[in-house]
Protein backbone atom coordinates (compact mmCIF):
# COMPACT_ATOMS: atom_id res chain seq x y z
CA UNK A 1 0.00 0.00 0.00
CA UNK A 2 1.20 3.47 -0.83
CA UNK A 3 1.78 5.85 2.05
CA UNK A 4 0.30 9.26 1.37
CA UNK A 5 3.41 10.91 2.80
CA UNK A 6 5.12 10.20 -0.51
CA UNK A 7 2.39 11.86 -2.55
CA UNK A 8 1.12 14.69 -0.35
CA UNK A 9 4.08 16.91 0.30
CA UNK A 10 4.38 19.36 3.17
CA UNK A 11 5.33 22.58 1.44
CA UNK A 12 6.86 25.85 2.54
CA UNK A 13 4.03 28.06 1.23
CA UNK A 14 5.20 31.06 -0.75
CA UNK A 15 3.67 33.70 -2.95
CA UNK A 16 4.78 34.43 -6.47
CA UNK A 17 7.25 36.92 -5.02
CA UNK A 18 8.75 34.28 -2.76
CA UNK A 19 7.39 35.53 0.56
CA UNK A 20 5.67 33.30 3.07
CA UNK A 21 1.90 33.48 3.24
CA UNK A 22 -0.67 32.93 5.96
CA UNK A 23 -4.26 33.72 6.60
CA UNK A 24 -3.43 37.26 7.58
CA UNK A 25 -0.62 39.37 6.25
CA UNK A 26 2.29 37.75 4.51
CA UNK A 27 4.39 35.75 6.94
CA UNK A 28 2.04 36.25 9.89
CA UNK A 29 -0.42 33.35 9.99
CA UNK A 30 -3.43 33.70 12.24
CA UNK A 31 -4.24 31.34 15.11
CA UNK A 32 -6.46 29.14 12.92
CA UNK A 33 -3.50 27.76 10.97
CA UNK A 34 -2.35 25.41 13.73
CA UNK A 35 -5.74 23.73 14.04
CA UNK A 36 -6.11 23.38 10.27
CA UNK A 37 -2.59 21.93 9.93
CA UNK A 38 -3.17 19.50 12.80
CA UNK A 39 -6.41 18.32 11.20
CA UNK A 40 -4.77 17.95 7.79
CA UNK A 41 -1.83 15.90 9.05
CA UNK A 42 -3.90 13.55 11.21
CA UNK A 43 -6.48 12.88 8.51
CA UNK A 44 -3.89 11.79 5.94
CA UNK A 45 -4.56 8.21 7.04
CA UNK A 46 -8.37 8.18 7.15
CA UNK A 47 -9.47 11.30 5.23
CA UNK A 48 -11.93 12.47 7.84
CA UNK A 49 -14.15 15.27 6.46
CA UNK A 50 -12.52 14.89 3.09
CA UNK A 51 -12.44 13.62 -0.44
CA UNK A 52 -10.16 10.55 -0.69
CA UNK A 53 -7.39 11.48 -3.18
CA UNK A 54 -6.25 9.26 -6.02
CA UNK A 55 -2.67 9.32 -4.74
CA UNK A 56 -3.82 7.36 -1.66
CA UNK A 57 -6.21 4.98 -3.41
CA UNK A 58 -3.75 2.27 -4.46
CA UNK A 59 -5.96 -0.73 -3.68
CA UNK A 60 -7.53 -2.85 -6.41
CA UNK A 61 -11.32 -3.01 -6.69
CA UNK A 62 -11.20 -6.58 -5.32
CA UNK A 63 -9.26 -5.62 -2.18
CA UNK A 64 -11.62 -2.73 -1.45
CA UNK A 65 -14.65 -5.00 -1.91
CA UNK A 66 -13.18 -7.71 0.34
CA UNK A 67 -12.38 -5.12 3.02
CA UNK A 68 -15.90 -3.69 2.82
CA UNK A 69 -17.55 -7.10 3.02
CA UNK A 70 -15.31 -8.01 5.95
CA UNK A 71 -17.24 -5.42 7.89
CA UNK A 72 -20.46 -7.44 7.62
CA UNK A 73 -19.01 -10.39 9.52
CA UNK A 74 -21.13 -9.39 12.48
CA UNK A 75 -23.24 -12.01 14.25
CA UNK A 76 -26.13 -9.64 15.00
CA UNK A 77 -27.85 -10.93 11.85
CA UNK A 78 -28.13 -14.37 13.46
CA UNK A 79 -29.78 -12.82 16.52
CA UNK A 80 -32.09 -10.65 14.43
CA UNK A 81 -33.23 -13.60 12.32
CA UNK A 82 -33.78 -15.76 15.37
CA UNK A 83 -35.68 -13.06 17.26
CA UNK A 84 -38.12 -12.19 14.47
CA UNK A 85 -38.62 -15.88 13.63
CA UNK A 86 -39.33 -16.83 17.24
CA UNK A 87 -41.77 -13.91 17.46
CA UNK A 88 -43.57 -14.15 14.11
CA UNK A 89 -42.83 -17.60 12.69
CA UNK A 90 -40.63 -18.75 9.83
CA UNK A 91 -42.81 -17.73 6.90
CA UNK A 92 -43.44 -14.20 8.16
CA UNK A 93 -39.80 -13.77 9.15
CA UNK A 94 -38.52 -14.80 5.72
CA UNK A 95 -40.97 -12.52 3.93
CA UNK A 96 -39.96 -9.69 6.25
CA UNK A 97 -36.27 -10.34 5.57
CA UNK A 98 -36.91 -10.29 1.80
CA UNK A 99 -38.95 -7.06 1.94
CA UNK A 100 -36.22 -5.34 3.94
CA UNK A 101 -33.46 -6.67 1.65
CA UNK A 102 -35.17 -5.36 -1.50
CA UNK A 103 -35.63 -1.89 0.02
CA UNK A 104 -32.06 -1.76 1.35
CA UNK A 105 -30.57 -2.88 -1.98
CA UNK A 106 -32.61 -0.44 -4.07
CA UNK A 107 -31.81 2.56 -1.86
CA UNK A 108 -28.18 1.57 -1.29
CA UNK A 109 -27.26 1.34 -4.96
CA UNK A 110 -27.17 5.08 -5.85
CA UNK A 111 -25.34 5.87 -2.62
CA UNK A 112 -22.67 3.23 -3.21
CA UNK A 113 -22.18 4.38 -6.80
CA UNK A 114 -21.69 8.00 -5.77
CA UNK A 115 -19.20 7.04 -3.06
CA UNK A 116 -17.10 4.91 -5.42
CA UNK A 117 -17.32 7.29 -8.39
CA UNK A 118 -16.63 10.52 -6.51
CA UNK A 119 -14.57 9.08 -3.60
CA UNK A 120 -16.50 10.68 -0.76
CA UNK A 121 -18.28 9.23 2.26
CA UNK A 122 -22.01 9.29 2.89
CA UNK A 123 -21.93 12.47 4.93
CA UNK A 124 -20.29 14.36 2.07
CA UNK A 125 -22.80 12.82 -0.35
CA UNK A 126 -25.66 13.82 1.97
CA UNK A 127 -24.54 17.47 2.09
CA UNK A 128 -24.97 17.89 -1.64
CA UNK A 129 -28.05 15.67 -1.93
CA UNK A 130 -30.63 17.93 -0.38
CA UNK A 131 -29.30 18.65 3.13
CA UNK A 132 -26.77 21.49 2.92
CA UNK A 133 -23.45 22.01 4.67
CA UNK A 134 -24.84 22.04 8.22
CA UNK A 135 -28.11 20.24 7.53
CA UNK A 136 -26.36 16.89 7.21
CA UNK A 137 -25.08 17.10 10.79
CA UNK A 138 -28.31 15.52 12.02
CA UNK A 139 -27.80 12.55 9.69
CA UNK A 140 -24.26 12.17 10.99
CA UNK A 141 -25.69 11.83 14.48
CA UNK A 142 -28.14 9.19 13.21
CA UNK A 143 -25.21 7.27 11.74
CA UNK A 144 -23.07 7.64 14.85
CA UNK A 145 -26.01 6.23 16.82
CA UNK A 146 -26.09 3.25 14.47
CA UNK A 147 -22.42 2.53 15.11
CA UNK A 148 -22.62 2.51 18.89
CA UNK A 149 -25.91 0.53 18.95
CA UNK A 150 -24.40 -2.19 16.80
CA UNK A 151 -21.04 -2.01 18.57
CA UNK A 152 -22.93 -2.67 21.80
CA UNK A 153 -24.89 -5.50 20.18
CA UNK A 154 -21.75 -7.22 18.90
CA UNK A 155 -19.93 -6.57 22.16
CA UNK A 156 -22.81 -8.22 24.01
CA UNK A 157 -22.53 -11.27 21.76
CA UNK A 158 -18.79 -11.49 22.41
CA UNK A 159 -19.36 -11.20 26.16
CA UNK A 160 -21.84 -14.08 25.93
CA UNK A 161 -19.15 -16.14 24.22
CA UNK A 162 -16.50 -15.27 26.79
CA UNK A 163 -18.84 -16.15 29.62
CA UNK A 164 -19.84 -19.45 28.08
CA UNK A 165 -16.36 -20.50 27.01
CA UNK A 166 -14.10 -19.01 29.66
CA UNK A 167 -16.43 -18.27 32.56
CA UNK A 168 -15.75 -14.52 32.39
CA UNK A 169 -18.61 -12.52 33.95
CA UNK A 170 -20.55 -10.62 31.33
CA UNK A 171 -19.85 -7.18 32.78
CA UNK A 172 -16.13 -7.85 32.44
CA UNK A 173 -16.70 -9.31 28.98
CA UNK A 174 -18.38 -6.06 27.91
CA UNK A 175 -15.32 -4.09 28.97
CA UNK A 176 -12.91 -6.52 27.29
CA UNK A 177 -14.83 -6.43 24.00
CA UNK A 178 -14.62 -2.64 24.07
CA UNK A 179 -11.01 -2.13 25.09
CA UNK A 180 -9.46 -4.56 22.58
CA UNK A 181 -10.88 -2.54 19.68
CA UNK A 182 -9.15 0.74 20.58
CA UNK A 183 -5.61 -0.10 19.39
CA UNK A 184 -7.00 -1.48 16.12
CA UNK A 185 -8.71 1.76 15.07
CA UNK A 186 -5.85 4.15 15.76
CA UNK A 187 -4.92 3.89 12.09
CA UNK A 188 -7.21 4.12 9.10
CA UNK A 189 -7.92 2.23 5.90
CA UNK A 190 -4.54 0.51 5.53
CA UNK A 191 -4.81 -1.29 8.87
CA UNK A 192 -8.51 -2.10 8.42
CA UNK A 193 -7.96 -3.51 4.92
CA UNK A 194 -5.19 -5.83 6.18
CA UNK A 195 -7.29 -7.01 9.12
CA UNK A 196 -10.38 -7.72 7.01
CA UNK A 197 -8.58 -9.50 4.17
CA UNK A 198 -6.60 -11.84 6.43
CA UNK A 199 -9.43 -12.79 8.80
CA UNK A 200 -12.19 -13.36 6.23
CA UNK A 201 -11.21 -16.93 5.11
CA UNK A 202 -11.17 -18.28 8.69
CA UNK A 203 -14.45 -16.53 9.49
CA UNK A 204 -16.13 -18.05 6.43
CA UNK A 205 -14.85 -21.52 7.28
CA UNK A 206 -16.11 -21.35 10.87
CA UNK A 207 -19.54 -20.11 9.77
CA UNK A 208 -20.27 -22.08 6.59
CA UNK A 209 -19.05 -25.58 7.53
CA UNK A 210 -21.39 -26.13 10.52
CA UNK A 211 -24.43 -24.91 8.56
CA UNK A 212 -23.60 -27.24 5.68
CA UNK A 213 -23.15 -30.11 8.12
CA UNK A 214 -26.53 -29.45 9.69
CA UNK A 215 -28.32 -29.46 6.33
CA UNK A 216 -26.66 -32.69 5.18
CA UNK A 217 -26.86 -34.66 8.42
CA UNK A 218 -30.33 -33.53 9.53
CA UNK A 219 -32.46 -32.99 6.42
CA UNK A 220 -35.60 -33.33 8.53
CA UNK A 221 -34.73 -30.00 10.17
CA UNK A 222 -35.78 -28.27 6.94
CA UNK A 223 -39.40 -29.40 7.36
CA UNK A 224 -39.39 -28.33 11.01
CA UNK A 225 -37.97 -24.97 9.94
CA UNK A 226 -40.79 -24.13 7.53
CA UNK A 227 -43.47 -25.48 9.90
CA UNK A 228 -42.42 -23.25 12.81
CA UNK A 229 -45.17 -20.73 13.64
CA UNK A 230 -43.45 -18.77 16.39
CA UNK A 231 -45.07 -17.03 19.36
CA UNK A 232 -47.70 -15.45 17.11
CA UNK A 233 -48.93 -18.87 16.01
CA UNK A 234 -49.41 -17.65 12.45
CA UNK A 235 -49.13 -20.63 10.13
CA UNK A 236 -49.30 -18.62 6.93
CA UNK A 237 -48.25 -15.14 5.86
CA UNK A 238 -49.65 -12.23 7.86
CA UNK A 239 -49.01 -8.75 6.52
CA UNK A 240 -48.73 -7.09 9.92
CA UNK A 241 -46.24 -9.72 11.14
CA UNK A 242 -44.25 -9.44 7.90
CA UNK A 243 -43.95 -5.67 8.30
CA UNK A 244 -43.01 -5.92 11.97
CA UNK A 245 -40.24 -8.35 11.01
CA UNK A 246 -39.16 -6.12 8.12
CA UNK A 247 -39.03 -3.12 10.45
CA UNK A 248 -36.43 -4.81 12.65
CA UNK A 249 -34.33 -5.82 9.62
CA UNK A 250 -34.56 -2.31 8.15
CA UNK A 251 -32.65 -0.97 11.15
CA UNK A 252 -29.62 -2.27 9.25
CA UNK A 253 -30.21 0.21 6.42
CA UNK A 254 -27.53 2.54 7.79
CA UNK A 255 -24.97 -0.25 7.22
CA UNK A 256 -24.54 1.20 3.72
CA UNK A 257 -22.70 4.12 5.34
CA UNK A 258 -20.09 1.73 6.74
CA UNK A 259 -19.76 0.03 3.35
CA UNK A 260 -19.20 3.46 1.83
CA UNK A 261 -16.41 4.24 4.30
CA UNK A 262 -14.51 1.55 2.36
CA UNK A 263 -15.96 2.14 -1.12
CA UNK A 264 -14.73 5.74 -1.17
CA UNK A 265 -11.24 4.26 -1.62
CA UNK A 266 -12.16 2.56 -4.90
CA UNK A 267 -9.67 3.06 -7.77
CA UNK A 268 -10.67 5.26 -10.73
CA UNK A 269 -13.10 3.56 -13.15
CA UNK A 270 -11.49 3.03 -16.56
CA UNK A 271 -12.23 1.02 -19.70
CA UNK A 272 -9.76 -1.65 -18.50
CA UNK A 273 -11.22 -2.21 -15.01
CA UNK A 274 -14.87 -1.33 -15.67
CA UNK A 275 -16.19 -4.86 -15.13
CA UNK A 276 -14.29 -5.45 -11.89
CA UNK A 277 -15.15 -1.93 -10.71
CA UNK A 278 -18.89 -2.45 -11.13
CA UNK A 279 -18.82 -5.91 -9.55
CA UNK A 280 -17.01 -4.54 -6.51
CA UNK A 281 -19.38 -1.58 -6.14
CA UNK A 282 -22.53 -3.69 -6.42
CA UNK A 283 -21.30 -6.60 -4.32
CA UNK A 284 -19.70 -4.58 -1.53
CA UNK A 285 -22.21 -1.73 -1.73
CA UNK A 286 -25.91 -2.65 -1.76
CA UNK A 287 -24.94 -6.31 -2.21
CA UNK A 288 -23.97 -6.55 1.46
CA UNK A 289 -27.67 -7.06 2.24
CA UNK A 290 -27.73 -10.32 0.26
CA UNK A 291 -25.20 -11.80 2.67
CA UNK A 292 -27.00 -10.17 5.59
CA UNK A 293 -30.34 -11.72 4.60
CA UNK A 294 -28.72 -15.15 4.25
CA UNK A 295 -27.23 -14.83 7.73
CA UNK A 296 -30.59 -13.83 9.20
CA UNK A 297 -32.26 -16.88 7.69
CA UNK A 298 -29.42 -19.12 8.90
CA UNK A 299 -29.74 -17.69 12.41
CA UNK A 300 -33.44 -18.49 12.39
CA UNK A 301 -32.79 -21.97 10.98
CA UNK A 302 -30.28 -22.87 13.69
CA UNK A 303 -32.48 -21.39 16.43
CA UNK A 304 -35.48 -23.47 15.33
CA UNK A 305 -33.29 -26.58 15.14
CA UNK A 306 -32.14 -26.02 18.71
CA UNK A 307 -35.70 -25.41 19.91
CA UNK A 308 -36.92 -28.58 18.20
CA UNK A 309 -33.95 -30.66 19.36
CA UNK A 310 -34.01 -29.49 22.98
CA UNK A 311 -36.82 -28.92 25.41
CA UNK A 312 -38.22 -25.51 24.34
CA UNK A 313 -37.87 -24.23 27.89
CA UNK A 314 -34.17 -25.10 27.79
CA UNK A 315 -33.67 -23.28 24.51
CA UNK A 316 -33.96 -19.77 25.94
CA UNK A 317 -30.53 -18.97 24.49
CA UNK A 318 -31.47 -20.00 20.96
CA UNK A 319 -31.25 -16.37 19.83
CA UNK A 320 -27.65 -16.03 21.01
CA UNK A 321 -25.13 -16.80 18.23
CA UNK A 322 -22.57 -18.40 20.50
CA UNK A 323 -25.16 -20.95 21.68
CA UNK A 324 -26.40 -21.43 18.11
CA UNK A 325 -23.00 -22.39 16.74
CA UNK A 326 -21.98 -24.29 19.85
CA UNK A 327 -25.08 -26.48 19.47
CA UNK A 328 -24.11 -27.40 15.89
CA UNK A 329 -20.37 -27.76 16.59
CA UNK A 330 -21.11 -30.22 19.42
CA UNK A 331 -22.69 -32.59 16.90
CA UNK A 332 -19.56 -32.49 14.76
CA UNK A 333 -16.70 -32.79 17.27
CA UNK A 334 -15.72 -33.21 20.93
CA UNK A 335 -17.29 -30.75 23.36
CA UNK A 336 -14.00 -29.02 24.22
CA UNK A 337 -13.20 -28.37 20.55
CA UNK A 338 -16.77 -27.25 19.84
CA UNK A 339 -16.56 -24.71 22.67
CA UNK A 340 -13.18 -23.46 21.47
CA UNK A 341 -14.33 -22.92 17.89
CA UNK A 342 -17.58 -21.25 18.99
CA UNK A 343 -15.65 -18.74 21.07
CA UNK A 344 -13.09 -18.16 18.29
CA UNK A 345 -15.90 -17.49 15.79
CA UNK A 346 -17.56 -15.00 18.11
CA UNK A 347 -14.31 -13.16 18.85
CA UNK A 348 -13.24 -12.93 15.19
CA UNK A 349 -16.68 -11.75 14.09
CA UNK A 350 -16.87 -9.15 16.84
CA UNK A 351 -13.45 -7.74 16.05
CA UNK A 352 -14.10 -7.63 12.29
CA UNK A 353 -17.31 -5.58 12.62
CA UNK A 354 -16.48 -3.52 15.67
CA UNK A 355 -13.29 -2.07 14.26
CA UNK A 356 -15.54 -0.79 11.47
CA UNK A 357 -18.17 0.46 13.93
CA UNK A 358 -15.55 2.27 15.99
CA UNK A 359 -13.80 3.69 12.90
CA UNK A 360 -16.96 4.86 11.13
CA UNK A 361 -18.49 6.22 14.32
CA UNK A 362 -15.41 8.27 15.09
CA UNK A 363 -15.50 9.76 11.59
CA UNK A 364 -19.17 10.72 12.02
CA UNK A 365 -18.69 12.38 15.41
CA UNK A 366 -15.52 14.19 14.33
CA UNK A 367 -17.17 15.44 11.17
CA UNK A 368 -20.13 16.92 13.03
CA UNK A 369 -18.08 18.42 15.86
CA UNK A 370 -15.62 20.09 13.50
CA UNK A 371 -18.32 21.64 11.33
CA UNK A 372 -20.22 23.03 14.30
CA UNK A 373 -17.28 24.27 16.40
CA UNK A 374 -14.68 24.88 13.63
CA UNK A 375 -12.30 22.93 15.86
CA UNK A 376 -10.70 19.58 15.04
CA UNK A 377 -10.18 17.62 18.28
CA UNK A 378 -8.71 14.53 16.64
CA UNK A 379 -10.55 11.38 15.61
CA UNK A 380 -9.29 9.31 18.55
CA UNK A 381 -11.22 11.50 20.98
CA UNK A 382 -14.44 10.32 19.39
CA UNK A 383 -13.30 6.71 19.17
CA UNK A 384 -13.32 6.80 22.97
CA UNK A 385 -16.63 8.71 23.13
CA UNK A 386 -18.34 6.21 20.85
CA UNK A 387 -17.02 3.20 22.75
CA UNK A 388 -17.98 4.61 26.14
CA UNK A 389 -21.58 5.07 24.95
CA UNK A 390 -21.57 1.52 23.56
CA UNK A 391 -20.22 0.15 26.86
CA UNK A 392 -23.01 1.89 28.79
CA UNK A 393 -25.58 0.27 26.49
CA UNK A 394 -24.00 -3.14 27.03
CA UNK A 395 -23.92 -2.78 30.80
CA UNK A 396 -27.61 -1.75 30.60
CA UNK A 397 -28.39 -5.13 28.98
CA UNK A 398 -29.70 -3.76 25.68
CA UNK A 399 -29.69 -7.29 24.24
CA UNK A 400 -32.93 -8.03 26.09
CA UNK A 401 -34.74 -5.22 24.25
CA UNK A 402 -33.22 -5.83 20.83
CA UNK A 403 -36.39 -5.88 18.70
CA UNK A 404 -37.76 -2.67 20.23
CA UNK A 405 -34.47 -0.77 19.94
CA UNK A 406 -33.88 -1.80 16.34
CA UNK A 407 -37.50 -1.28 15.33
CA UNK A 408 -37.44 2.29 16.65
CA UNK A 409 -34.05 3.11 15.16
CA UNK A 410 -35.08 1.76 11.75
CA UNK A 411 -37.45 4.69 11.27
CA UNK A 412 -34.62 7.22 11.55
CA UNK A 413 -32.24 5.23 9.35
CA UNK A 414 -34.84 4.73 6.62
CA UNK A 415 -35.83 8.40 6.61
CA UNK A 416 -32.20 9.47 6.07
CA UNK A 417 -31.01 6.89 3.55
CA UNK A 418 -34.16 6.88 1.41
CA UNK A 419 -34.21 10.70 1.30
CA UNK A 420 -30.64 10.79 -0.07
CA UNK A 421 -31.35 7.96 -2.52
CA UNK A 422 -34.47 9.77 -3.72
CA UNK A 423 -32.55 12.99 -4.29
CA UNK A 424 -29.88 11.19 -6.31
CA UNK A 425 -32.18 8.97 -8.38
CA UNK A 426 -35.09 11.37 -8.92
CA UNK A 427 -33.88 14.94 -8.38
CA UNK A 428 -30.44 14.52 -9.94
CA UNK A 429 -31.08 12.07 -12.77
CA UNK A 430 -34.82 12.23 -13.54
CA UNK A 431 -35.86 15.82 -12.78
CA UNK A 432 -32.32 17.24 -13.13
CA UNK A 433 -33.02 19.84 -10.43
CA UNK A 434 -30.33 18.73 -8.00
CA UNK A 435 -26.72 19.18 -9.27
CA UNK A 436 -25.54 15.84 -10.65
CA UNK A 437 -22.01 16.15 -9.24
CA UNK A 438 -22.16 15.99 -5.42
CA UNK A 439 -20.90 19.16 -3.73
CA UNK A 440 -19.60 19.06 -0.16
CA UNK A 441 -17.31 22.08 0.28
CA UNK A 442 -18.08 24.90 2.68
CA UNK A 443 -19.10 28.06 0.88
CA UNK A 444 -20.38 26.18 -2.14
CA UNK A 445 -23.48 24.95 -0.28
CA UNK A 446 -26.21 26.69 1.67
CA UNK A 447 -26.18 26.00 5.40
CA UNK A 448 -29.44 24.04 5.21
CA UNK A 449 -31.37 22.81 2.19
CA UNK A 450 -35.05 22.18 3.04
CA UNK A 451 -35.40 19.57 0.28
CA UNK A 452 -33.61 16.79 2.17
CA UNK A 453 -33.62 18.21 5.68
CA UNK A 454 -37.39 18.70 5.89
CA UNK A 455 -38.10 15.45 4.02
CA UNK A 456 -36.07 13.45 6.52
CA UNK A 457 -37.57 15.13 9.60
CA UNK A 458 -41.16 14.67 8.37
CA UNK A 459 -40.72 11.05 7.28
CA UNK A 460 -38.89 10.12 10.49
CA UNK A 461 -41.35 11.98 12.70
CA UNK A 462 -44.45 10.44 11.13
CA UNK A 463 -43.03 6.90 11.07
CA UNK A 464 -41.90 7.11 14.70
CA UNK A 465 -45.37 8.32 15.70
CA UNK A 466 -46.85 5.35 13.83
CA UNK A 467 -44.34 3.00 15.48
CA UNK A 468 -45.47 4.10 18.96
CA UNK A 469 -49.16 3.71 18.09
CA UNK A 470 -50.16 7.36 17.63
CA UNK A 471 -52.49 6.38 14.76
CA UNK A 472 -53.84 3.19 16.29
CA UNK A 473 -52.68 -0.39 16.70
CA UNK A 474 -53.93 -1.44 13.26
CA UNK A 475 -51.51 0.96 11.56
CA UNK A 476 -48.64 0.51 14.02
CA UNK A 477 -46.85 -2.39 12.25
CA UNK A 478 -46.60 -0.38 9.05
CA UNK A 479 -44.28 2.39 10.23
CA UNK A 480 -41.58 1.29 7.71
CA UNK A 481 -44.00 1.98 4.84
CA UNK A 482 -44.55 5.53 6.09
CA UNK A 483 -40.80 6.12 6.52
CA UNK A 484 -39.89 4.81 3.06
CA UNK A 485 -42.89 6.27 1.24
CA UNK A 486 -42.58 9.80 2.61
CA UNK A 487 -38.78 9.87 2.22
CA UNK A 488 -39.17 8.77 -1.40
CA UNK A 489 -41.88 11.26 -2.39
CA UNK A 490 -41.07 14.41 -0.40
CA UNK A 491 -37.62 15.25 -1.90
CA UNK A 492 -38.90 15.68 -5.49
CA UNK A 493 -41.99 17.53 -4.23
CA UNK A 494 -39.89 20.00 -2.21
CA UNK A 495 -37.27 20.31 -4.97
CA UNK A 496 -39.99 21.34 -7.41
CA UNK A 497 -41.60 23.65 -4.87
CA UNK A 498 -38.31 25.44 -4.13
CA UNK A 499 -37.14 25.21 -7.79
CA UNK A 500 -33.83 23.83 -6.56
CA UNK A 501 -32.62 27.22 -5.35
CA UNK A 502 -31.17 25.94 -2.05
CA UNK A 503 -28.76 23.37 -3.49
CA UNK A 504 -25.81 25.60 -4.42
CA UNK A 505 -24.69 28.88 -2.88
CA UNK A 506 -22.08 29.08 -5.62
CA UNK A 507 -21.63 27.32 -8.97
CA UNK A 508 -18.01 28.47 -9.46
CA UNK A 509 -15.27 27.48 -7.01
CA UNK A 510 -12.81 29.98 -8.50
CA UNK A 511 -10.40 27.40 -9.96
CA UNK A 512 -9.93 27.09 -13.71
CA UNK A 513 -8.55 23.53 -13.64
CA UNK A 514 -11.09 20.84 -14.64
CA UNK A 515 -12.60 18.82 -11.79
CA UNK A 516 -12.54 15.52 -13.74
CA UNK A 517 -10.22 13.69 -16.11
CA UNK A 518 -11.05 12.28 -19.55
CA UNK A 519 -12.64 9.14 -17.99
CA UNK A 520 -14.89 11.21 -15.76
CA UNK A 521 -12.90 10.40 -12.61
CA UNK A 522 -11.97 13.10 -10.08
CA UNK A 523 -8.79 14.84 -11.23
CA UNK A 524 -5.47 14.09 -9.53
CA UNK A 525 -4.00 17.54 -10.30
CA UNK A 526 -2.61 19.08 -7.10
CA UNK A 527 -2.80 22.60 -5.70
CA UNK A 528 -1.16 24.01 -2.55
CA UNK A 529 -3.39 25.03 0.37
CA UNK A 530 -2.15 28.41 1.58
CA UNK A 531 -3.34 27.72 5.15
CA UNK A 532 -1.70 24.35 5.81
CA UNK A 533 1.07 24.36 3.19
CA UNK A 534 -0.05 20.91 2.05
CA UNK A 535 -0.85 19.95 -1.53
CA UNK A 536 -4.34 18.55 -2.10
CA UNK A 537 -5.98 17.16 -5.21
CA UNK A 538 -8.26 19.36 -7.29
CA UNK A 539 -11.69 18.09 -6.05
CA UNK A 540 -10.72 18.93 -2.47
CA UNK A 541 -9.74 22.53 -3.28
CA UNK A 542 -11.40 25.86 -3.96
CA UNK A 543 -10.24 29.42 -4.21
CA UNK A 544 -9.67 31.15 -0.90
CA UNK A 545 -11.76 34.16 -0.02
CA UNK A 546 -8.54 35.98 0.77
CA UNK A 547 -6.07 36.72 -2.03
CA UNK A 548 -2.32 37.01 -1.62
CA UNK A 549 -0.55 40.27 -0.69
CA UNK A 550 -0.16 41.20 -4.36
CA UNK A 551 -3.74 40.28 -5.25
CA UNK A 552 -2.83 36.86 -6.64
CA UNK A 553 -5.40 34.05 -6.13
CA UNK A 554 -4.74 31.56 -3.39
CA UNK A 555 -6.29 28.17 -2.80
CA UNK A 556 -7.59 26.41 0.29
CA UNK A 557 -8.54 22.81 1.03
CA UNK A 558 -12.03 21.89 2.17
CA UNK A 559 -10.51 20.61 5.41
CA UNK A 560 -8.75 23.88 6.24
CA UNK A 561 -11.88 25.83 5.32
CA UNK A 562 -13.96 23.77 7.74
CA UNK A 563 -11.82 25.04 10.65
CA UNK A 564 -11.90 28.73 9.61
CA UNK A 565 -13.65 30.39 12.56
CA UNK A 566 -13.58 33.90 11.11
CA UNK A 567 -15.28 33.03 7.84
CA UNK A 568 -12.86 35.34 6.00
CA UNK A 569 -11.68 32.52 3.75
CA UNK A 570 -15.16 31.55 2.55
CA UNK A 571 -16.03 32.80 -0.93
CA UNK A 572 -19.05 35.13 -1.09
CA UNK A 573 -22.36 33.85 -2.40
CA UNK A 574 -23.00 34.25 -6.10
CA UNK A 575 -25.95 36.44 -7.05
Amino acid sequence: MSDDKTSTAILEPTTAAGTAVGIGTAGTPQQGNADALSAAKESLEDYTLRFAPRSYRKWSAGVVATSALGGIAYLADFSIGANIGIAYGTVNAIFGIIVAAVIIFATGFPLAYYAARYNIDLDLITRGSGFGYYGSVVTNIIFATFTFIFFALEGSIMAQGLQLGLGIPQWIGYAVSTIIIIPLVIYGMKTLATLQVWTTPLWLLLMVVPVGYLLLSHPESIDAFFAFTGASGEGGPNLASVMLAAGVCLSLMAQIAEQIDYLRFMPPKTAENKGAWWRAVILAGPGWVIFGAIKQIIGLFIAIYLIAKLDPAAAVHANEPVHQFLGVYEEMMPAWLAMTLAVVLVVISQIKINVTNAYSGSLAWTNSFTRITKTYPGRMVFVVVNLVIALILMESNMFEFLNTILGFYANCAMAWVVTVASDIAINKYLLKISPKVPEFRRGMLYAVNPVGFVSMLVSAGVSIAVFFGAFGSAVQPFSPIFAVGLALVLPPVLALATKGRYYLRRTDDGIDLPMFDADGNPSDAKLPCHVTGIEFERPDMLRSGQDGPDGEPRFISSLALSTDKSGELVLPAQK
